[in-house]
């Protein structure tokens, strides 16, 4: 008997066991993947902050360092031609070291860099550190994209990128608020204190809970060479160069709105940068509302190639209202209407960029990290080109601005049917 009962409690502690294991395991897959999420969110999010945080502070600095607009437009084009270069470096890295050094060194630079921000005297210094912290900022977007790539495949790949638009997509919804904030209690120094605070916190968020996700396996141990030779054959890719290509000039026509919005809300349509920072983050709100509806209705439904080809062609759409408003073909128009056509423009990349990247990826296993740095590289150089030419007529008029899209646009709609070519492809990849 006592055998007998000896054996029954076995049994049942047993069948307890190993029916709470899975609970268990799941529960903390379940916590994994959240942390994983914010931490990469944190990361993606923080591009925007850097941007998004200084554009009502924009006229300011012009006044404060007696600089010229299109000078000052050079602080943006520096820090974004930094991320830029900076992920081509970063990248290879990642696949050689692993995610977490490079991250972890990119992420203390940035916070040296963003630092001297506040301080500097005149607007070459500040050029010069924008560059520098824009370089390292670049580790966190392009080994976030990479960590996504080592952690999913497929259609989830492109439901976690879309979750993170969600994530990032806060930032710029609050970035002008606390900048507007901010300017009403300092000066545009101000925020890059803050800024400085925020790259901080999350380094040591970074440090505390992102763990290494590329096995030492699956390093590559090549040197500059190596790194060459891969992106050279990810280039030889057609499908591939058409989407980096496609995601890159959607990116520009974003980055034209991102560079010129302050002055022609601020300065031709007399907005305050109270109002200008609510106008920017409702069209934050539309872009991170599409790209949810992409994530969690759409992708997996519907073909993302498809996706991606109305994304774009809203974006160009949007993109010549603005051009008709702003030339006068309807008249005089108020802020409203052009308000409009920045939504519809803004909202349409939640169809685009996630998209371009998921499509990106799922054709570069062996490579993320330098498929992750092309991918944004020739986003951030392609907006770093477009960035100085919205303002080549001055402070006066909007026209720049909506030309620069429309063209990005038309650009990248070309790019994706004569390169990606998705007609001619089986749709099993999406």
């Amino acid at each position: 008997m006592p055998e007998t009962g000896q054996s029954t409690q076995g049994h049942i502690s047993g069948t307890g066991a190993e029916s709470a294991a899975p609970a268990a395991s799941a529960r903390t897959a379940r916590r994994t993947s959240l942390l994983v999420t914010l931490v990469l969110g944190g990361l993606t999010a923080l591009p925007p902050l850097s941007m998004d945080m200084y554009l009502p502070a924009l006229p300011e600095v012009t006044r404060s360092l007696r600089s010229p607009a299109a000078t000052v437009q050079l602080t943006l084009t520096a820090c974004l031609a930094g991320m830029a270069l900076g992920q081509l470096v970063v990248g290879p890295m990642s696949d050689r070291f692993g995610r977490r050094k490079p991250l972890l060194l990119g992420m203390l630079v940035y916070v040296v860099a963003t630092a001297i921000c506040a301080f500097a005297p005149s607007t070459e210094l500040l050029i010069a550190f924008r560059l520098l912290q824009g370089l390292a900022g670049a580790a966190g977007i392009v080994i976030a994209r990479a960590v996504v790539r080592d952690l999913y495949d497929g259609v989830e790949m492109a439901r976690f990128f879309s979750t993170l638009m969600l994530i990032s997509g806060v930032a710029p919804v609050i970035a002008p608020v606390i900048g507007g904030q901010v300017l009403r209690l300092t000066d545009w120094r101000g925020i890059f204190v803050v800024l400085t605070g925020v790259g901080l916190v999350l380094t040591l968020v970074v440090w505390k809970w992102l763990h290494e996700t590329l096995p030492v396996e699956r390093r590559h141990e090549g040197g500059v060479g190596e790194a060459l030779r891969t992106m050279r054959a990810l280039f030889a890719d057609r499908v591939f160069t058409g989407y980096v290509l496609a995601g890159g000039l959607a990116f520009a026509a974003l980055f034209a709105y991102i560079a010129a919005s302050p002055f022609v809300v601020q300065e031709i349509y007399g907005a305050s940068p109270q109002t200008f920072s609510l106008l920017f983050g409702i069209n934050s709100v539309g872009l991170i509302v599409v790209g949810q509806i992409n994530g969690k209705l759409l992708v997996g439904r519907v073909s993302m190639d498809k996706v991606l080809a109305t994304g774009l062609i809203l974006i160009a759409l949007a993109s010549l209202a603005l051009l008709l408003m702003t030339t006068g073909v309807f008249g005089r128009v108020g802020l409203v209407p052009v308000a409009a056509g920045l939504f519809v423009l803004m909202s349409s990349m939640g169809l685009a960029l996630p998209n371009t990247n998921a499509l990106a990826l799922m054709r570069t296993p062996h490579a993320a990290g330098s498929a992750s740095a092309l991918l944004g590289t020739s986003s951030f150089l392609i907006g770093a080109i477009a960035s100085p030419l919205v303002g080549i007529a001055g402070e006066s008029t909007a026209v720049p601005m909506a030309v620069v899209q429309l063209t990005c646009a038309l650009a990248s709609l070309t790019c994706f049917a004569a390169l990606c070519r998705p007609w001619r492809r089986s749709p099993a990849s999406v």
